[in-house]
């Protein structure tokens, strides 16, 4: 049974007298950085000069300097930028700044478990990952809640690293909802995993297949947007709430008997088999090795499948009909 802990079971005050560096404020970084500033925590944010966040921190009352200062001034060191391009600003502005008894903290497992970052063996080496977007963790957070996350140490020099550990998830609001022990390996392969078969690459690649079916079997585009698409909201929310028996209980019963007798024959053995193939790329790292060749040369194949999927007929379709549904805009 994982082991779970909350509010109750953490000190926050094990962060007092330290300074936390903050080291990107995008998605992530703009809502860990502010959670931390309310709850009273020192914390800095560090970017490149001229960064366009750099004033936008500003404006949020934060300390803001390049990452070699930050990474020198604070006692903990959280990177919050993109998987391949971590590994450069580590290397160049970080690694120079971690003098023995630093804590290096990632919000992903990726960089550590497949070493594109060694930390040295004198720092406590750490992860809490929030499951959720970062604009939705400062959400939740602003509304007295939290976001669940992972804890997972790979170094424990201090042996503390998981009581800090635990005191940084408390002060981003994340004991709130409740943390999760893990490891590295086990967060970076179940995350690829979700993310490539499931949540992103199943199922946009499921809603492309059937919107095609439809129009091609002559039907209104707009009318296969809202059956595939635009609805899908309506059941992701029902399991979100509680879980397939509750969708299922929600909607029709000739929706539900589809669900049984139709699913399976659309997500088969077949595709059972890929996604294994899909999990022994992630576990071996070729899919890492294929991501990081990907970003050094420029990202020539990405940013190609980023253009062709935007102009893809159910993006222009959406488009134009949530045009017609402002209050869509309340919800981002």
């Amino acid at each position: 049974m994982a082991k779970i802990y909350y509010d109750k079971d953490v000190d926050l005050s094990l962060l007092n007298g330290r300074t936390i560096g903050i080291i990107g404020y995008g998605s992530q970084g703009h809502a860990h950085a502010l959670n931390l500033k309310d709850n009273k925590v020192n914390v800095m944010v560090g970017l490149y000069k001229g960064s366009s966040s750099w004033p936008k921190a500003q404006e949020a009352g934060l300390q803001v300097d390049t990452v070699d200062q930050v990474a020198k001034k604070a006692d903990i060191i959280m990177i919050l930028i993109p998987d391949p391009v971590a590994p450069k600003v580590y290397k160049e502005a970080i690694q120079p700044n971690l003098t023995r008894g630093k804590t290096l903290m990632f919000a992903h497992g990726f960089n550590i478990h497949y070493k594109t970052i060694v930390p040295p063996s004198n720092v406590d080496v750490s992860m809490v990952a929030p499951k959720a977007p970062g604009h939705r963790m400062r959400e939740i957070f602003t509304k007295g809640l939290g976001v669940p996350a992972l804890l997972a140490i790979h170094q424990d020099v201090s042996g503390r690293a998981k009581e800090v550990g635990l005191a940084y998830a408390k002060g981003v609001g994340c004991t709130r909802a409740g943390v999760l022990e893990t490891t590295f390996a086990e967060e970076t392969e179940t995350d690829l995993f979700g993310e490539q078969t499931v949540l992103c690459g199943g199922v946009t690649s499921l809603v492309k297949a059937g919107f095609e079916t439809l129009v091609e079997a002559g039907y209104q585009p707009e009318l296969a947007y809202f059956e595939v698409l635009h609805e899908l909201k309506l059941i992701v929310d029902l399991i979100y709430q509680g879980g397939l028996g509750y969708m299922r209980y929600s909607v029709s019963d000739t929706a539900e008997f589809g669900d049984y007798t139709r699913g399976p024959r659309v997500i088969d053995d077949r595709v059972k088999e890929n996604m294994k193939e899909i999990l022994t790329e992630i576990q071996n790292g070729t899919f890492a090795k294929e991501w990081i060749s990907e970003h050094d040369e420029g990202r020539p194949r990405f940013n190609r499948l980023r253009q062709e999927n935007s102009d893809h007929p159910v993006e222009r379709v959406g488009k134009e009909l949530r045009a017609m549904m402002p209050w869509l805009k309340e919800t981002l």
